[in-house]
């Protein structure tokens, strides 16, 4: 029997963005065996000795590639902000992220009982309505969120981070009952926040709808500033004539971006059109769109520092760990928000935001 399974091949190439070509090339094969070797028809199977160069040039583990067929996002189920902004490699290189994801996921609830999934059906509700409705049933009241990986993984949904470029900001899917949410690993903090809260809309809002469609993206993009600065707050808190500076010092409290803030503030009527263009303008001058000032700190998953920490807790070590799953330690890091790198290896359990305890039980 061939070592080689095909599809996860295919997943492998794809993570790390390269062409049939570019592998053919890089493992000494033509392009053609390449096409071979990932028909799932079973063409040819490749030898033991084909299978070492293939991995060493994917830099992938051997054992990973000897394996089950891999469940992997499908491109209409999943939330991607804008596939005209990125190329299909891009594209592909986060589904096969999602894919791993997926794996990884799989892995963990094999050995620990997670979060039941709770998800409110928002479908047909204007983005205001439906994220007032999601704090409602939730008990966030009007009050900033404080850190919204907690809060997703507290409500079931599995988060993951992924090292993609950044034309691919984040995207969410479901597999069978299990809400998933990917974020890329090169925004700031307040933009992360606000991907977070955008895939939120979408398992809420469109979970039986495409995911392509413009309004889908703009009601995603409404209800995550409604969700994120509920209005409420801001009501009561946001001041009526900002400056740029008292934009930079405000924006804090419901971590979001500057730019964010502003166009909230507008929305809701509480500065005036001038103000507004002036304000996006200054921001805009500044270099604020890319870079944010006053930063906030980068959010983590909690629920994946304890799953590890228990694991740690019991002597299986991170490499211990990566070799189970057949993937090397850079591939998880990825995945995990770099927590292989700088997990608390001594706490196995910690209360997280909103009163939520993520007690992880072995099975």
């Amino acid at each position: 029997m061939s070592p080689l399974n095909p599809s996860r091949l295919s997943i492998a190439r794809r993570r790390r963005a390269m062409t049939k070509k570019a592998l053919a090339d890089a493992a000494g094969f033509g392009t053609r065996t390449i096409t071979a070797y990932e028909s799932t028809r079973g063409e040819i199977e490749a030898s033991p000795e084909a299978t070492k160069r293939l991995a060493d040039a994917l830099e992938f583990p051997v054992s990973f590639f000897d394996g089950d067929d891999l469940p992997e996002p499908q491109i209409d189920s999943a939330s991607f902000r804008s596939l005209s902004r990125m190329t299909a490699r891009q594209r592909d290189s986060a589904l096969a992220s999602g894919a791993l994801g997926f794996y990884l996921s799989d892995w963990i609830e094999a050995h620990f009982r997670l979060p039941a999934p709770d998800i409110p059906d928002m479908e047909n509700l204007d983005p205001e309505t439906a994220a007032d409705l999601v704090r409602s049933a939730w008990g966030l009241g009007a009050y900033p969120i404080e850190n919204m990986i907690h809060l997703l993984e507290s409500r079931g949904v599995f988060v993951f981070s992924f090292d993609c470029e950044k034309a691919v900001d984040a995207f969410s899917t479901w597999k069978d009952d299990r809400p998933f949410v990917f974020l890329g690993a090169k925004k700031t903090a307040e933009r992360t926040r606000m991907d977070a809260a955008h895939e939120l809309a979408h398992l809420t809002m469109h979970r039986h709808e495409s995911k392509n469609r413009r309004d889908v993206e703009q009601d995603a993009k409404e209800f995550a500033s409604a969700f994120l600065m509920p209005r409420g707050d801001l009501l009561a808190r946001a001041r009526r004539s900002p400056s740029t500076s008292t934009v930079i010092e405000d924006k804090v409290r419901w971590g979001v971006s500057a730019l964010a803030y502003v166009v909230r503030l507008y929305k809701l009527r509480l500065i005036t059109e001038a103000h507004y263009r002036r304000l996006c303008m200054l921001l805009s001058a500044f270099g604020y769109r890319s870079d944010e000032p006053n930063p906030i700190s980068h959010e983590g998953s909690e629920l994946l520092r304890q799953v590890f920490s228990a694991l740690w807790a019991e002597g299986v070590t991170r490499v211990g760990i990566a070799k189970q799953l057949s993937l090397n330690i850079a591939d998880l890091d990825s995945l995990v928000f770099g927590l292989l790198e700088s997990a608390d290896r001594n706490d196995d359990e910690s209360e997280t935001a909103y009163g939520v305890r993520l007690r992880l039980v072995k099975k």
